[in-house]
């Protein structure tokens, strides 16, 4: 059965709205996003301050108290504001990364790489060197 006109302008609309949506969706999650990043560097900025000055340290203590759910205030037991996170509370360090360009690691003249081959050798990746 040959598609009409009408046919194809459901079909446009139908992929313009679900555009439309992914693109909402896109600016809601990027909205989200950089909310949790300022949540962040505030409460990092706050901690930092709370180290310095009591007055910081005595609104954190109360905002913690009077967190409204159990499991939130439980992530605060122990926990003190006027000190700074202890190391065994930092996460481990990311890994290093290694060198992606280990072609001539093995057999490297003191001169460089361009003297491990022949002056007219092309070299096995020309983008790797200029």
């Amino acid at each position: 059965m040959a598609e009409t006109e009408l046919d194809r302008a459901e079909k446009r609309y139908a992929q313009a709205k679900a555009r439309l949506l992914a693109l909402k969706n896109r600016e809601a999650t990027k909205a989200r996003k950089l909310d949790t990043r300022r949540k962040i560097i505030l409460g990092g900025a706050l901690v930092d301050l709370a180290e310095r000055d009591s007055n910081a340290t005595a609104m954190i203590e109360r905002l913690i108290r009077n967190l409204p759910r159990e499991q939130d205030r439980k992530a605060f037991e122990g926990w003190d504001a006027k000190q700074p996170a202890s190391k065994a509370e930092d996460p481990p360090p990311a890994p290093q990364k290694r060198a992606r360009h280990l072609a001539f690691s093995r057999s490297v003249p003191s001169e460089g790489p361009s003297a491990a081959r022949p002056k007219d050798a092309q070299p096995a990746n020309p983008k790797s060197e200029p």
